[in-house]
């Protein structure tokens, strides 16, 4: 982000600009359109697309034109971690502690031969046979350090996990294969790895192949907006081979190299904090769970809450299966002795007591005041209130053509209260790991022009996710506008509360008539809104104006009962129609 000068020239502000960068990157961190950034290099001689990558000399020029002040970006800042940074008075007790990495990508681009290869060739392991029980994670150590790896089935764990409050991961480890390039789900993982500000080391795998061609990789990465080292960025690049285990020990010194940057660090003296990464019920040891320990070291007879149940820690077993007394900060561990099984994400913390342990497991079943995801409908109170400063929105329309146009357009929306951000954009339905990401993002899912997935739709109304459906973008980009303006009108969402059969029809006045129904479903109330539907047609849309079981008069009746029903302003009953009982409320 920019920031005063530290010159304090007037206009001036003071912007980090990387080696090299992509004219779209530029463009994104002065929030500035990309034209206004090729007009400046055209002026300056250089002629870029917006996908280009520039130098800093060159970055720098554009920049001034437009009344900034450039200054290159420090390594430091390698993968855009927005990790806590301890203050010095803070480091006391802190020690380095091993990188905590996942592996992501496309399907059968080899990121399971990967962890093999590494698993092989590096485990700690003195018997032969090597892993004898496999928990989820696993620790090589290289060159003296330990680095421990996760086992996860890919980007959705990771962001499922994430969406849970359990920030396991330090690095990322992004595999793409030689032969076969930048896949829809590398641009997924890239996007769940960049939501979650976990820096990347890209692995370029299957480099043995005859048809590999690492340097198209390279270029399809840089139009992604992810630009290597060898290209004047910040991510590391190795080429590998799982399968002839090509590559493999630079990948690793890599991972140490950008962990020492990443200056992880946890205190060992303190009580065990850890998250659960995998949990099952043995028939013969009862409740197990995986968990990685974060900070502090969990040892044996410990009393530890695991989300919603608690226990004594009576055993623990490490990656070889292997009886262990204590574990230290990313050190993963097989624990027995919990009352029930926990659930993957949930938070491991070693208390004094089993009093404390019931008193925070009652503290953690008390429900959250704070919504799980932000909504339009309650943007603006977030905003006011300073609890939104981003607006991180999943994107997914028909057509690939459509997600600039819409990108563009929302991200001009940008106030000085909030930042508009397009996490992940995409052709195609919109999914269940989609709405997950917007859950770990706190975000919400917007739709062009595309269908949900009955999973996706299922997945929001349980946790809480906004999704909205356009089909004109001109609705979209005013909707948004008006949240973050406070003015957005409330949207109602319908909900069905019976429905009933006309099998009889009879006068009850006059000019008026009644039908006798059957209550298929749900219940039908005196005074409800009611639409008559014949086949596919709807004939009329009123409220019940009376109701009647027998003689008697009542407020409502029930499915699997008959009665008889008058509705306002409507006589021309047939036998076969369907009531239809509704009501409108207020969705979110």
């Amino acid at each position: 982000m920019a920031k005063e000068s530290k010159s304090g020239e007037p206009g001036a502000n003071l912007i980090e600009i990387p080696h090299s960068v992509a004219v779209r990157q530029l463009a994104d961190l002065l929030q500035v359109s990309a034209i206004d950034i090729i007009k400046q290099l055209m002026r300056n001689g250089i002629f870029a697309n917006i996908n280009q990558v520039i130098d800093y000399k060159a970055a720098a020029g554009a920049v001034a034109a437009l009344g900034y002040e450039a200054q290159l970006k420090p390594l430091a800042t390698i993968g855009g971690s927005r990790r806590y940074r301890p203050r010095e008075e803070e480091l006391s007790g802190l020690r380095p502690r091993p990188p905590v990495v996942t592996i992501m990508g496309h399907v059968n681009h080899g990121k399971t031969r990967l962890l093999d290869a590494i698993r092989q060739t590096n485990v700690m392991a003195t018997e032969a046979g090597g892993i004898t029980q496999h928990i989820g994670a696993y620790q090589v150590e290289v060159n003296g350090q330990k680095i421990t790896f996760l086992d996860t089935p890919g980007h959705e764990a990771f962001t499922a996990m994430r969406a849970r409050g359990a920030q396991v991961t330090d690095i990322t480890i992004l595999v793409v294969a030689a032969d076969d390039g930048v896949m829809p789900q590398t641009l997924e993982a890239i996007d769940h790895a960049q939501a979650a500000g976990v820096p990347m080391v890209v692995a370029i795998n299957k480099i043995d192949k005859p048809e590999a061609n690492p340097e198209l990789v390279k270029q399809q990465l840089a139009d992604a907006g992810l630009l290597i080292e060898e290209w004047g960025g910040d991510v590391v690049c190795v080429s590998i081979s799982a399968k002839q285990k090509i590559g493999i020990s630079e990948l690793l010194e890599n991972l140490l190299v950008v962990a020492e940057m990443e200056d992880l660090r946890a205190d060992p003296s303190r009580p065990a904090v850890g998250v659960v990464i995998e949990a099952e019920l043995d028939k013969s040891k009862g409740p197990l769970a995986t968990v990685l320990i974060q900070t502090g070291t969990l040892k044996l007879s410990d009393t530890v809450v695991v989300g919603d149940t608690w226990g004594r820690v009576r055993a623990m077993f490490n990656d070889m299966g292997k009886r262990v007394r204590r574990a230290e900060p990313a050190m993963p561990v097989e624990v027995l002795g919990l009352d029930s099984v926990p659930k993957v994400g949930d938070t491991l913390t070693s208390v004094a007591s089993e009093r404390q342990a019931r008193a925070l497991i009652q503290k953690r079943q008390q429900p959250s005041l704070l919504p799980k995801a932000v909504s339009l409908d309650n943007l603006f109170a977030q905003i006011s209130a300073g609890q939104v400063k981003e607006l991180n929105v999943v994107l997914k329309t028909d057509v690939q053509g459509s997600i600039e146009p819409i990108r563009s357009s929302l991200e001009r929306l940008a106030t000085e209260q909030v930042q508009v951000r397009i996490i992940h954009s995409g052709s195609g339905n919109i999914t269940e790991s989609d709405v997950m990401l917007a859950v770990a993002s706190k975000g919400l899912v917007i739709g062009f022009g595309t269908d949900i997935e009955a999973g996706a739709r299922r997945l929001a109304e349980v946790e809480g996710v906004d999704i909205r459906s356009y089909d004109v973008i001109y609705q979209v980009v005013d909707d948004v506008d008006k949240a973050l303006k406070g003015l957005l009108e409330p949207v109602y969402a319908e909900v069905i509360d019976g429905r009933a059969e006309v099998r009889a029809i009879f006068s009850s006045g006059r000019k008026e008539k009644a039908a006798g129904v059957y209550v298929t479903e749900g219940k039908v109330s005196r005074g409800a809104s009611v639409r008559v539907r014949r086949g596919e047609q709807i004939v009329s849309e009123s409220v019940v104006s009376s109701l009647r079981r027998f003689k008697d008069d009542v407020k409502e009746v029930t499915s699997g009962y008959e009665c008889g029903v008058g509705i306002k302003d409507f006589n021309d009953f047939q036998i076969g129609d369907i009531l239809e009982l509704f009501r409108r409320e207020k969705a979110g």
